[in-house]
């Protein structure tokens, strides 16, 4: 008990001694200009009255005593729509700021502003003030005026009647949004649709989903943070459900970053001059649907950019289906995977028949086999042809393509495959050049408006 005792006494007296020697320490006026981590934060883009992530500046005390900064402030004082936490507290304004020799500190920084236009640049400075001088850190952000579809508990928001949507506010999605049996819904150009964690939207039975994107100014449905960074992540949201007599007609749309990012079951889509990409499943899944594609633009999918199961027609024309997937080396990563059954929701195997057609179009990635066809235990054989496509598999490959003017694991010389780039046109001696058979009123042009005239080159873009 004693040494219990003693133990005691000599563990408090260091505590205060230490804190005398806290109280010890004589700052004094710094006599040099601080130094910053950044002489600007460009935070992400925000949403009206919704709190952006927390970004930090780190200050740097480079002489070789103690210091207290006088003043630390907002140029905009109390109406900026920025807010800053200084030594632990949050505000605008803070004076007497000590600083160790050597050492720094952080600045974080928010912003949660109240738009008032579609989009705005919202702009600020931090500004320390020292006997050295006046030195400014630039906040910058984008703020965009929002629409807000929440769902409360279990029940989802629903769309009762048929609806358009514009550029004029984002759309921003928590939980899931339903769009009501029957009823359409119509994106115009430059709507942006943004999806929190978790959130999707799903289209009841009969109802169309109309997405009328034009070039340069194209319907973004991606996660809710806008940060570069995450453009190139999966998973940040679930993604579009299309239920049984649905009707997508989509056009110049770029979807990316969530689990599935089309899903159709027994529906029909025409999808034109669009990309998807960054999906942790796949970026299109077809069940006992329709689709046909012209012009779309595919990469980095865990499991396969095109899945189609059970049974449709499936039509892909002058398309470029790349595959460099590096996130998870144990998913497929495929091109087209197709298969002539289904499990459904109950468990139950379904069959039928897939009739896949491709034309002029690229099908390669990393992996050795971009195409992979499953069919069912019936021996009912998937009806597929590829005609003036080049694809990539390998020598021991189970499946032998039918067939014109097909080419086999020539690399297509994409300009840039990586995601951050998203360059999927091809280089001057590219094998793709001057493979392209016959146009429609689609494909006239490539996916960025370029004409195809004279030689054509495979995928989607001339």
């Amino acid at each position: 008990m004693k040494i219990k005792i003693l133990f005691g006494i000599a563990f408090w007296s260091l505590l205060l001694l230490a804190g005398c020697n806290r109280d010890d320490i004589s700052f004094d006026s710094p006599t040099q200009l601080l130094r910053f981590s950044t002489d600007t934060v460009f935070c992400d883009t925000v949403y009206n009255q919704m709190r952006s992530e927390t970004y930090a500046v780190k200050v740097y005390n480079n002489e070789d005593k103690d210091i207290l900064i006088p003043e630390i402030k907002l140029e905009g004082g109390i109406n900026s729509p920025y807010k800053i936490n200084v030594d632990g507290k949050v505000g605008t304004r803070f004076e007497k700021i000590a600083l160790r020799k050597k050492d720094s500190l952080y600045v974080f920084v928010e912003i949660a502003p109240v738009a008032n236009a579609p989009e705005a640049i919202a702009e600020d400075k931090v500004v320390f003030n020292t006997p050295a001088g006046e030195q400014k850190v630039t906040l910058f952000s984008v703020v965009q005026d929002a629409e807000y579809f929440i769902q409360t508990g279990e029940n989802p928001v629903t769309i009762n009647d048929n609806t358009t949507w514009t550029k004029d506010k984002v759309k921003v999605i928590f939980g899931n949004l339903n769009v009501a049996e029957g009823k359409t819904l119509t994106m115009e150009k430059g709507t942006k649709v943004y999806f929190r964690k978790n959130s999707g939207m799903n289209f009841a039975k009969n109802s169309i989903f109309d997405v009328n994107g034009a070039l340069g100014e194209e319907v973004i449905f991606r996660g809710d943070r806008s940060d570069t960074k995450y453009d190139t992540l999966p998973a940040n949201w679930n993604g579009i459900k299309m239920e049984e007599s649905s009707l997508l007609k989509m056009n110049y749309a770029r979807v990316f970053g969530g689990n599935v990012g089309l899903q159709l079951k027994e529906s029909n889509a025409e999808i034109n001059n669009s990309i998807f990409h960054t999906f942790q499943n796949a970026g299109i899944y077809g069940i006992h649907s329709n689709i046909t594609a012209n012009n779309l633009v595919m990469n980095n999918c865990g499991e396969a950019d095109l899945a189609i199961a059970g049974s449709g027609t499936y039509n892909v024309n002058y398309s470029t289906l790349a595959n460099y997937w590096n996130l998870n080396s144990s998913m497929s990563a495929v091109g087209i995977f197709a298969s002539n059954t289904w499990e459904n929701e109950n468990g139950e195997i379904e069959s039928g028949l897939v009739t896949l057609n491709v034309k002029n179009s690229i099908i390669y990635g990393d992996t050795l086999d971009l195409v992979s066809l499953s069919n069912n235990s019936a021996g009912t054989a998937i009806n597929a042809r590829f005609d003036n496509t080049l694809m990539k598999l390998s020598s021991n490959s189970a499946f032998n393509p039918i067939g014109s003017d097909i080419i086999k694991n020539e690399d297509p010389k994409f300009q840039n495959y990586f995601t951050q780039k998203m360059n999927l046109r091809v280089k001057a001696d590219s094998p793709a050049k001057g493979k392209g058979v016959g146009t429609n009123n689609v494909t006239s042009t490539d996916i960025v408006g370029n004409p195809r005239t004279g030689s054509l080159t495979i995928g989607a873009y001339q």
